[in-house]
């Protein structure tokens, strides 16, 4: 069949589920505050408009992305014309997580569909109910030889890796991620770990403090901390450290008033198990504000950690939470000792005014990505590449790249017959030096 007239019917498709997804808008939102009282406000702005924006870049773009690239051809193979055609590894297992349960499973869907490949898609048992409109908003978009969701447990998870995929996407935790990694290698499959980390951010001295605090507690609480972007602790200038501290908590009752459980902006942890973990984390902390919880509604308010112990559970693990541990430093040596120590994180988060101190935290520590003077919004540009490295993932996405995140990249050389030079071929006596002359010269 005509590739060009399958690039046309998978861009109505894509077509049909941007119109299903307005069709749907409000029964989504509706999901997500069931599954974990997710705010709506939070729902559109975090889920339901980057999946609308990713659509609507992938439409405009899909023709453009499909056609074969024309490369400077090599002088040794001259005459020819040099291409990479995209083709589409073909079968596509993509695992997504709770946290943000419709933005995480239909983004890279929507890729792997356009790139060509044929998707199952097995979404978070944790969100019955974005999991289940999923499904549903899936059947009525594509054909079963298309895209499906197949909803279940991690056994059924564990069931879908033990088959052949020829390329899986996974979003979720390192523990989990390596179990998907080890799965994907035994039979060689090519696979994108989204994976998370403890997120440093740095805060000095100069520049506007409340603006400052403003933005790290919209980043760290947004989704009740529940962000592999989110802020995961932050280290403060010491000098200003005890005037900041003022300031974070002015911010987070200004966002979510001095009684936040009452706050409709302000969402709940997944379930029990997270829960208890987080609670278990903030055993014996020296909590500066506050750590009050609510077991029937898997309530916890901001909070704030005062100098926790660099050894303490609270500073080994990802928090996924929103509990904020507050350390502080005197100069980049401090910085060096905090951050180096600890597996490579997907975001870093600098605040300052100062140039070269900035330029200097982008380099020397290693990382996926991140802001200066800002959280998380780095995701929102879909011109970025977004993934991390190390223990915090494996390959990127988001737009452009997300489309060939999906594709094999197929190096082809078009040779032209109507000269053929013949210096390559045997036998090779008083070839040598002329070959090396020329290729002296390339």
């Amino acid at each position: 069949m005509d590739s060009s007239f399958l690039i046309r019917q998978r861009k109505k498709k894509l077509i049909q589920l941007l119109h299903r997804i307005d069709l749907y808008e409000s029964k989504i939102i509706d999901a997500l505050y069931k599954d974990f009282k997710k705010p709506p406000f939070e729902s559109f702005l975090t889920e339901i408009n980057i999946v609308k924006d990713d659509l609507k870049f992938t439409i405009k773009n899909i023709e453009k992305w499909s056609k074969p690239q024309r490369v400077l051809p090599s002088l040794l193979n001259f005459p020819s014309s040099d291409y990479i055609y995209h083709q589409p590894y073909g079968k596509v297992l993509i695992i997504s997580p709770w946290n943000y349960p419709f933005l995480l499973a239909l983004s890279p869907v929507i890729s792997a569909f356009a790139a060509g490949n044929q998707v199952t898609l097995k979404p978070s048992e944790l969100t019955p109910n974005t999991s289940s409109l999923l499904s549903k908003i899936i059947r009525e978009t594509f054909d079963v030889n298309e895209v499906v969701a197949i909803l279940g447990d991690a056994e059924m998870a564990k069931s879908l890796l033990d088959k052949k995929w020829d390329y899986i996407f996974f979003t979720g935790s390192v523990t989990v991620g390596k179990k998907v990694y080890q799965a994907a290698a035994k039979n060689l499959t090519p696979i994108t770990l989204e994976l998370g980390g403890k997120n440093p951010c740095i805060v000095d001295e100069t520049g506007d403090l409340q603006l400052k605090a403003r933005r790290i507690v919209w980043g760290k609480f947004l989704n009740a901390g529940q962000t592999c972007i989110a802020p995961d602790f932050l280290i403060i200038k010491s000098r200003i450290k005890k005037k900041f501290i003022e300031l974070l908590i002015e911010e987070i009752q200004r966002a979510y008033s001095y009684n936040p459980e009452s706050s409709p902006d302000f969402c709940r942890i997944i379930n029990k198990n997270n829960w208890l973990r987080l609670q278990k984390l903030l055993e014996n902390q020296p909590v500066i504000y506050g750590g009050k919880h609510n077991e029937i509604d898997f309530y916890l308010s901001p909070t704030l950690v005062d100098e926790p112990h660099l050894n303490s559970e609270l500073m080994k693990e990802e928090i996924f939470g929103p509990i904020l541990p507050l350390i502080s430093y005197d100069n980049f040596q401090d910085l060096d000792k905090i951050i180096s120590p600890l597996s490579k994180s997907l975001s870093l988060y600098v605040f300052t005014e100062n140039g070269s101190f900035r330029e200097k935290c982008i380099k020397h520590f290693s990382y996926g990505g991140g802001c200066i003077n800002d959280t998380i919004v780095h995701f929102g540009n879909k011109r970025l590449p977004f993934g991390g490295i190390g223990n915090s993932g494996i390959g990127a996405y988001r737009g452009k790249k997300s489309f060939y995140t999906f594709t094999h990249q197929k190096s082809i050389v078009k040779r032209k017959n109507w000269i053929d030079i013949n210096l390559r071929y045997a036998p090779y006596k008083n070839k040598l030096k002329f070959v090396k002359k020329i290729l002296r010269w390339i």
